[in-house]
């Protein structure tokens, strides 16, 4: 079983910037990806970016430029930086982590881009 701790949602002006965290912990042994989806407001869930063990990246191309996710294997934990918000990013933010066939997510948190 593996657990998260989500950090760092909230409500920003567009141009702002705000920085997510996730803490994993549980049977994490091996290779295995970690990253965040999004679920804006009537839409369904959608990659926003993803992070394998060796370091590859893979961003939506709607964040491109704008969201850096950052990795400590060590601690099993990601880290978001958002700048330059839109609107449009306005979701619910969840980190996943895909292990060994399984996919393993966060509770989610919420992120506003609104003036």
């Amino acid at each position: 079983q593996v657990r998260f701790v989500e950090a760092g949602g909230g409500l920003v002006p567009p141009g702002g910037s705000l920085r997510l965290s996730c803490a994993a912990s549980g049977s994490l042994y091996g290779i295995y990806t970690m990253g965040w989806y999004r679920q804006p407001p009537g839409k369904q869930r959608e990659l926003v970016v993803s992070s394998t063990s060796n370091g590859q990246t893979i961003y939506a191309d709607s964040v491109k430029g704008r969201f850096t996710i950052s990795r400590d294997n060590a601690k099993n934990t990601v880290h978001l930086q958002m700048n330059s918000l839109k609107p449009e990013d306005t979701a619910v933010y969840y980190c996943n982590l895909d292990k060994g066939g399984s996919r393993y997510w966060g509770q989610g948190t919420q992120v506003t881009v609104s003036s």
